[in-house]
């Protein structure tokens, strides 16, 4: 018995179209959001509690590590609301067409972008 069986086939090697990799990392900020919801909950909570534990909390974030946590934070934020918003405009039937929704994807990494750089130039 002669059956071809299926080629285990490398995921990295296909080229996939920009709307699903925009999609994809929608999702991957969602959860990158989610799980750092907790840290920035204490962070605010910690900043509220007392002046001294603001003032605490005002050096660690002098830190250039809690910088990089706090703009990976915001770049996942700000990624998610730009997407978000593509993904909301299409449920309502606004840019289905394959041409509307390559440009608005392609748009929501220019915009992310931007926005992303304009967060890291603030907080440093």
């Amino acid at each position: 018995m002669n059956k071809q069986r299926p080629i285990n086939v490398y995921l990295l090697t296909y080229k996939y179209p920009v709307t699903a990799i925009i999609s994809v990392l929608h999702r991957v900020s969602g959860a990158f959001v989610f799980l750092l919801i907790p840290l920035l909950l204490w962070m605010l909570a910690s900043s509220l509690a007392s002046p001294q534990q603001f003032d605490e909390l005002q050096g660690m974030l002098g830190n250039p590590m809690m910088k990089l946590i706090l703009w990976l934070f915001l770049s996942a934020l700000l990624y998610h609301l730009v997407a978000g918003i593509r993904h909301l405009a299409m449920d309502f039937g606004v840019g289905e067409s394959l041409n509307s929704a390559c440009r608005s994807a392609w748009a929501v990494a220019i915009i992310a972008a931007i926005l992303i750089l304009l967060t890291g130039i603030w907080l440093w």
